[in-house]
């Protein structure tokens, strides 16, 4: 009889200590995104206009962080939050890509993964509706990091991709916006929304540390309105607009031409490493210091191997959010908020 008592107290210890693992689990997790950084100010933004960026950056969040919980690795999480916003009007990325002079719509996506510290990324592409997910493809299934316009779109179809008609990615917002800065800049018509003092970078990016502990960071956008000559921003290249290693992982939105200058996301994250600096520290003397001496614009999210967020912009406002294991969750737009 006392033999069949210890045993079962010594069951009942054992299934409460494993139900305690479950419920808490041995590494933070966590997931942190952003919509683009630029002039966004509250002024100038209705209520349901608002409503509809936060609801769309939770919902976002929501799939990301899903995965997470169940165990899925970071890169399927920053997949999926990021599918989530290429598939919107809202960001300048899939759907609501912004259209270059000629009036086409050209998209760049880049990846990163912690664990193996592989990358994949896709510039100039008209035809891919997920650029996020060509870009993950070119990580897994090539022997390349980087492809470029029909090279990268003859690649997604060698892997199943459906090509999408140009005309899916038109919104009367965004052919609105290239005619008003082609109308106020007629004498020079190869300026950009940034040079014609239209700033707002509308690029969406996504970083995520998964319960194994590694990172993985993405970035897509659509560009500038009113680029021309093929123009190719920081979103696809890694060091630039993507970085993830096993300290910290990046994701940025900004001035491209300035992020690529200052190799940004892989500065905050060599700073991490090797000054053994906060991630938040080592960010805001990329953006706030750094990059504003250059004259860049823009901003980074991001988190490091304990799940510790950051978000980091010089402008008046970026759409970002993030959730983590450890209770942390919420949804911002405007500075000081």
């Amino acid at each position: 009889m006392k033999t069949s008592l210890k045993t079962l107290v010594l069951t009942l210890l054992l299934a409460l200590s494993l139900g305690s693992m479950a419920q808490k689990p041995e590494r933070p997790y966590g997931l942190v995104i952003h919509g683009g950084a630029g002039t966004i100010l509250k002024k100038n933004m209705t209520p349901e206009t608002e409503k509809a960026y936060r609801e769309k950056m939770d919902e976002a969040l929501g799939a990301g962080y899903a995965v997470l919980e169940k165990g899925g690795s970071s890169i399927e999480a920053v997949k999926a939050a990021i599918v989530i916003m290429e598939d919107s009007p809202l960001f300048n990325a899939g759907k609501g890509a912004v259209f270059t002079h000629e009036g086409v719509n050209e998209l760049d996506a880049s990846i990163m993964y912690s664990k193996d510290l592989s990358a994949g990324a896709i510039a100039g592409v008209s035809h891919i509706k997920n650029p996020i997910l060509l870009a993950d493809k070119v990580r897994t299934d090539s022997k390349h990091v980087m492809m470029a316009r029909e090279g990268a779109e003859a690649f997604a179809k060698e892997q199943g991709f459906e090509l999408v008609d140009t005309q899916y990615f038109f919104t009367q917002r965004r052919w609105d916006q290239l005619q008003k800065v082609l109308k106020h800049t007629p004498e020079k018509p190869e300026l950009s929304e940034d040079e014609a003092k239209n700033s707002k970078f509308g690029t969406v990016g996504a970083v995520a540390l998964d319960q194994d502990g590694n990172i993985a960071a993405a970035t897509s956008t659509g560009g500038m309105t009113n680029k021309r000559y093929g123009r190719i921003g920081d979103s696809p290249v890694i060091g630039a607009g993507t970085y993830a290693d096993k300290n910290c992982g990046v994701s940025a939105t900004g001035h491209g031409e300035y992020f690529i200058r200052a190799a940004v996301t892989y500065d905050i994250c060599a700073r991490v490493k090797y000054k053994a600096q906060g991630i938040q520290e080592s960010a805001d003397q990329v953006i706030q210091d750094k990059l504003v001496e250059m004259g860049g614009d823009g901003g980074v999210i991001g988190l490091d191997a304990g799940a510790n967020i950051m978000a980091s912009f010089n402008t008046e406002g970026m759409y970002h959010g993030w959730k983590t294991s450890n209770g942390q969750s919420a949804t911002k737009i405007y500075k000081g908020e």
